[in-house]
């Protein structure tokens, strides 16, 4: 059962939604379906951030290529303000955790890319990609290629080129989670305030609890494979203070949801067990 209460906005009017989507691949030299997710009933409002969290191999990184477009339902439909996806576009921009930058290209070349692809002048391009390096902080970096550039920073220019050619939704897979503790918190904190200053509607995804609380108004917890949409939780907690995460607030929500995935964990676990001895 959802813990969330009824929107009737939410219902009624989503930016995104996925109405049962199952994505099932041919398993090789046999007849039988792999099914990645099953069933996945998800509504996201304009201006929403919400997280998907998981144990590993519960169809994330399926999920967000059925929602980029990289690849299509085996049934059910996804809809982007009411129309379907039917693949690729620039209404969905996608931050993955591997920064995928261009290396020949400086980083403000990089955020200029999909406002080529938009095919709009030199002169927009340029104001566009300056006013999205202030906006992740890196002003004065523009001409800076990616190997001059820390972990961090690559991903602060990864988040300013999917934001530059105004997508409907952000698409996040695990973007920070090739980076080390202190930096992944301080991009946390970007991240929010970037999400306040444009309004955006995001959909994050990760495998880490503290990371899902942090971030998102709401919480969905997926299931081991296949994946399903076991709850939504709701986050409602004060980010404006110190040491947020350590608070009672924090713990309350990090102890309910690791309750609602320790179960998933271990049949995950029990899984990959018994598919490695097959």
């Amino acid at each position: 059962m959802s813990t969330i209460a009824p929107n009737l906005d939410r219902v009624q009017t989503p930016k995104l939604r996925l109405e049962h989507v199952t994505k099932q691949f041919d398993v090789r030299g046999s007849k039988d379906k792999f099914t990645a997710i099953e069933d996945i009933d998800i509504d996201l409002a304009d201006g929403e951030f919400l997280v998907l969290v998981g144990p590993s191999g519960c169809g994330k990184s399926t999920l967000l290529d059925l929602l980029g477009g990289l690849s299509t339902p085996t049934s059910g439909r996804i809809l982007l303000d009411g129309k379907p996806v039917t693949g690729p576009g620039l209404d969905r921009g996608i931050v993955f955790q591997q920064y995928a930058l261009l290396p020949w290209r400086t980083a403000r070349h990089n955020i200029e890319f999909g406002l080529e692809a938009k095919g709009l002048p030199r002169k927009e391009r340029r104001e566009l990609a300056e006013h999205y390096l202030e906006l992740v902080g890196l002003k004065g970096f523009g001409d800076r290629y990616p190997h001059e550039l820390s972990g961090g920073m690559k991903q602060r220019v990864a988040i300013a080129r999917s934001l530059a050619f105004d997508p409907e939704v952000l698409l996040m897979d695990e973007p920070f989670a090739a980076l080390d503790a202190q930096t992944r918190e301080s991009l946390q904190d970007e991240l929010l305030r970037i999400w306040k200053a444009t309004g955006k509607t995001i959909l994050f995804i990760t495998h880490g609890i503290d990371e899902a609380i942090y971030l998102g108004q709401r919480v969905a917890v997926l299931t081991s494979r296949p994946g399903r949409v076991k709850t939504f939780v709701d986050i409602d907690i004060d980010r404006s203070g110190e040491d947020v995460r350590s608070n009672e607030q924090f713990r309350h929500y990090r102890h309910r949801i690791w309750t609602l995935l320790h179960g998933e964990v271990e049949r995950a676990q029990v899984i990959e067990k018994e598919e490695a001895h097959v």
